[in-house]
């Protein structure tokens, strides 16, 4: 899952087949998920992106998100999810809430805030009775003096393009793509958040040339970083013989082998 500053969110399931009886009358996410870790690595605009991880103390995201901000970021925190599914096993409607503690929060507010996560039986019961976000958080910290400030709106968006997936087939290779226009087989590319596909046709004899050309030169340097989400002009010089890993200017990066 990933997300940015303006509330876009895109994520996919590796294995999405997975089918298993409600527990406690509820979704079994943790049977789901299983046991695991919980990697968070967020790009505030400093030299090296921050990077957190924690084991997956139960498999509920909600708690395990809670346990992470403890214990890998040291903020005190609840965390409340809740997903509302039809009866056709699709999902009417998804929210949740995220309370974190200010290293100047007072005891008694504290002490409040506890008592009022008490009338938050289940987020899914909130969002089945049609509550809005606002409504949820007067519950809980409507006695404290809440003051909403501004809100934005959330949706899945996925920022593909046939241009950067066009650097990921890049990355594969020179003697691949080689290959794969030596079979004569068009190649196509699908993406793991949105299932877009991208094909590209080897007869055309501009996009062999790039892909062939740009193959070459990402392979002189092996340790050279590929970012998937910047525009080509603010890629740092490229160097033939700098071996050092570049600090990722977006999201998605990945190194060539």
């Amino acid at each position: 899952v990933t997300a940015d500053s303006k509330a876009n969110v895109k994520g996919y399931v590796n294995n999405p087949d997975v089918l298993l009886p409600a527990k406690n009358g509820k979704l079994d996410v943790g049977g789901a998920v299983g046991i695991g870790l919980l990697q968070v690595i967020k790009d505030m605009g400093l030299k090296e992106p921050y990077s957190g991880q924690t084991i997956l103390v139960s498999s509920e995201i909600a708690e395990d998100l809670t346990y992470y901000f403890a214990n890998s970021e040291q903020v005190p925190s609840s965390v409340g999810l809740g997903v509302l599914m039809d009866k056709d096993n699709t999902v009417a409607c998804a929210g949740g809430f995220i309370i974190q503690m200010m290293p100047f929060a007072k005891e008694e507010t504290i002490s409040q805030i506890e008592e009022n996560l008490k009338n938050i039986t289940s987020v899914t019961d909130h969002l089945k009775k049609g509550e809005t976000p606002e409504q949820i958080l007067e519950i809980l910290l409507g006695n404290l003096g809440l003051e909403i400030t501004s809100t934005m709106p959330t949706k899945f968006y996925c920022n593909c393009s046939k241009e950067r997936v066009e650097k990921a087939v890049i990355s594969v290779g020179k003697k691949e793509i080689q290959d794969m226009i030596d079979d004569g087989q068009d190649i196509e590319v699908k993406c793991h958040f949105c299932n877009t596909a991208y094909k590209y046709s080897v007869d055309v004899a501009g996009f062999r040339q790039q892909v062939l050309a740009s193959a070459t030169c990402v392979s002189i340097a092996p340790s050279f970083n590929v970012f998937m989400n910047v525009d080509a002009a603010s890629l740092p010089p490229f160097n033939p013989n700098d071996t050092t890993p570049h600090p990722p200017f977006g999201r998605y990066f990945c190194a060539l082998s």
